[in-house]
């Protein structure tokens, strides 16, 4: 075949297995593939090598190599009579879209894998909590507004899990695979053992409970060297300054919340304040900055008492006092 024909052949085949034909090239590409049998099988090949290259859909299933190998085999098929110039720039040609072609379906086939094996997230909304068990036979429980997300390789090849507000795991002990749960600001590494993590975004402390085993804390806000918690002690770091400090308190007491009670121990009252917003659906605003930096104590059944029942116990303090209107709930310094 001459080299002008075959390279018309060529594009009808290109044109056939990308932006369609007209009637007239699809009638044209029919008669010279219904020609001869050598034809036919030319034209298979060709369709076969092009599918195969650009299949990204499963990247599991492409073979450059085998490809490649298939494609050397097509372009041997014809025995031409002539040599032509043409033939070989043709071949070069195919041969190097080839490869581009591969590598696009690689990158492409990887980023389509990737997202099909995409993270696991759960979210609890606001005036719920949730219990679940993770793959390795964790024990989790998501206080209201929090999210966690692990990979779907969870267990296999590692244990890390990240936290986006409050939860109390019960780690299941495996040497070989440290459990990890990280925030933003601070970081949990244990082999097995039992604590409460909380770390909302708009926290102003992030804070652990230890109650059983040991675990390491790492600070990202300063890069320090982690440290080390032991039972009934909590660590509270601050957003901002990176500073952290361990106190010794009943960690029992800080996972209350997954009875339904809300146990506030040392807590700053900005954050009692967001606890209040999630577990109520109220809008609480502290009018007086005064009163940001004084922490509380108590414990209230969520269940039982209402957000006015919380606030009536907070006044008792003798520290702030609240009013009402149809959208908020205002808190202002009992001097003011």
């Amino acid at each position: 075949m001459e080299p002008n024909v075959l390279q018309h052949v060529d594009d009808l085949i290109a044109a056939c297995l990308t932006r369609g034909l007209s009637s007239e090239e699809s009638n044209e590409l029919n008669e010279w593939i219904h020609a001869s049998e050598e034809n036919k099988v030319y034209f298979l090949n060709m369709r076969e090598i092009w599918f195969s290259a650009i299949n990204a859909s499963d990247i599991c299933c492409f073979n450059k190599e085998q490809a490649l190998k298939r494609f050397q085999l097509r372009v041997g098929i014809r025995k031409r009579k002539k040599f032509s110039w043409w033939s070989v720039a043709y071949v070069a040609a195919v041969v190097v879209l080839l490869f581009i072609v591969s590598y696009a379906a690689y990158w492409q086939g990887g980023k389509q894998l990737k997202s099909r094996f995409t993270d696991v997230v759960i979210e609890v909304p606001s005036g719920s909590k949730t219990k679940m068990i993770l793959p390795d036979g964790t024990l989790v429980w998501l206080n209201a507004g929090s999210k966690i997300t692990y990979s779907q390789g969870f267990g296999i090849s590692e244990r890390k899990v990240n936290l986006l507000g409050e939860g109390y795991f019960e780690v299941t002990k495996n040497e070989k695979l440290p459990f990890d749960v990280q925030t933003k600001e601070l970081c949990v590494n244990v082999l097995g053992t039992k604590f409460n993590f909380r770390n909302y975004p708009d926290d102003e402390e992030a804070t652990v409970n230890l109650l059983e085993g040991k675990i390491l804390a790492s600070n990202h806000v300063k890069k320090d060297k982690a440290i080390q918690l032991l039972p009934d002690q909590k660590v509270f770091l601050n957003k901002k300054s990176g500073a952290m400090r361990i106190a010794q308190v009943k960690a029992q007491n800080a996972v209350e919340w997954t009875n339904g009670f809300l146990f506030f121990d040392e807590v700053l009252l900005p954050d009692i304040v967001k606890e209040l917003e999630r577990s109520y659906n109220v809008i609480i605003c502290i009018v007086d900055p005064s009163l940001n930096t004084f922490r509380f104590y108590g414990n209230f059944i969520r269940k039982e008492q209402n957000i006015e029942e919380v606030l009536e116990l907070l006044t008792l303090t003798n520290k702030l006092k609240y009013s009402k209107n149809e959208k908020y709930i205002l808190l202002r310094s009992i001097n003011e």
